[in-house]
C-alpha cells in the first residue's frame, strides 16, 4: 500500500505520538478497526490501531498493557488511547511471525482453552473500567427492543434472508442468558484460531484486545468454545469439541462450573454462532455458521436448557 493512500491524520499522529513518520507501509486490515503495520522513519516497526470512539478503547488497552507487563503473549501497546477526530488511536508492538493453529478436534479445543483459561485468570486480578458497550457479537444483554443488537449495516439489510432456525435459536439462547443473573467478569469475547499465533504447541502471541467484553465467566468460556477453531468466516466447532474446550477450562481454573453455568455457557456458544449466521446470511456469504447450527443447535440449546 502506498503512502499517499493512508488516512491524512496517520503520519501527524505517528510523529507526535511515536516520534516519527511512516515512511513504510507493511500491512494494513480493516474490519471492526482499522489496523496499520508501519515502518517508521527511525527505523522501528509498529501497529496502529483506530476504531471508532465508542468508549471502549481506554479500558482495552489498559487491560493490554498490564498483561504485557505480566508476560502474557500479547503485543505491548506503545502508547495510551489518542483521538483523531472521531476515532480512539493507540500504537503497540510490531509481533511478527507465528502459524495459525488450523483444526477444530477436541486436542485442539484442549489446548486453546488452556491458554484461554490462562488469559482469563490474568484478567481476573484486573481492575479496569468495564469495556461498554460489549462487542455486539456477544451483546446479548442490549435494551434496544428487538432481538439484536442495533447496528446500521446490518438493520439496513433485508432480513427475510436470516433463516428461521437461526432467528429460534437466538431467541431462545438469549432468553437463557438473560435469566441467568450471574456476576460479570473481564474476557476475550473473540477468541479464534485467527487471533492467536503459535510456535509449535506454545502460543506466541493472542491478539484482537479491542474485543475484551464485560460478561459472565461462563459465558465468555462458552462463546470461546465454540468459536475457537474459526482460522477465517466465523463457525461453530463441534459439541465434542466445546465439550473439550469446556472441560479443561474449568481444570485450569481450578472450579467446576456450577449447572446454571454450563448452561450459560452452551448458550453463549449458541448465540454468537446464531449472531455471525445472520450476518453471513444478510450478506449471502458461504453459510458456515448457520450450517452448523442447523445440525448442532437442538442439542446445544438442550444442553442450555433453553
Amino acid at each position: 500500500m502506498p503512502l499517499d493512500d493512508l488516512p491524512d491524520w496517520l503520519p501527524a499522529w505517528c510523529l507526535d505520538h511515536l516520534g516519527g513518520e511512516p515512511v513504510s507501509v507493511l500491512f494494513r486490515q480493516h474490519q471492526v478497526s482499522m489496523v496499520f503495520g508501519l515502518l517508521l522513519a527511525d527505523g522501528r516497526d509498529v501497529v496502529v490501531k483506530a476504531r471508532a470512539d465508542d468508549g471502549r478503547a481506554v479500558s482495552c488497552v489498559a487491560a493490554q498493557a498490564r498483561l504485557a507487563e505480566r508476560g502474557f503473549p500479547c503485543a505491548r501497546p506503545l502508547t495510551a488511547v489518542a483521538g483523531a477526530g472521531s476515532l480512539a488511536v493507540h500504537a503497540e508492538e510490531f509481533r511478527p511471525g507465528g502459524a495459525v493453529l488450523y483444526g477444530d478436534s477436541p486436542d485442539v479445543a484442549v489446548r486453546c482453552a488452556k491458554v484461554f483459561a490462562r488469559l482469563m485468570a490474568e484478567l481476573a486480578s484486573m481492575t479496569v473500567a468495564p469495556p461498554l458497550p460489549n462487542p455486539p457479537w456477544v451483546r446479548w444483554d442490549h435494551t434496544g427492543s428487538g432481538l439484536w443488537p442495533a447496528i446500521d449495516f446490518l438493520d439496513s439489510r433485508d432480513q427475510s434472508a436470516v433463516p428461521a432456525h437461526v432467528v429460534e435459536a437466538a431467541e431462545r439462547a438469549r432468553g437463557r442468558l438473560l435469566a441467568a443473573g450471574l456476576p460479570c467478569v473481564l474476557g476475550h469475547a473473540d477468541f479464534e484460531a485467527q487471533n492467536i499465533r503459535w510456535h509449535g504447541r506454545e502460543v506466541g502471541a493472542v491478539h484482537d484486545w479491542d474485543s475484551l467484553a464485560w460478561q459472565p465467566e461462563a459465558a465468555l468460556a462458552g462463546a470461546a468454545s465454540g468459536s475457537f477453531a474459526s482460522a477465517g468466516p466465523p463457525t461453530l466447532a463441534p459439541i465434542e469439541s466445546s465439550e473439550a474446550f469446556l472441560a479443561a477450562y474449568q481444570d485450569v481454573r481450578g472450579r467446576l462450573f456450577t449447572a446454571v453455568e454450563q448452561e450459560i455457557a452452551w448458550a453463549a456458544s449458541v448465540w454468537m454462532a446464531a449472531y455471525n449466521a445472520r450476518e453471513q446470511a444478510l450478506f449471502d456469504a458461504p453459510q458456515l455458521s448457520g450450517d452448523a447450527l442447523r445440525t448442532q443447535g437442538a442439542e446445544r440449546l438442550r444442553r442450555a436448557n433453553a
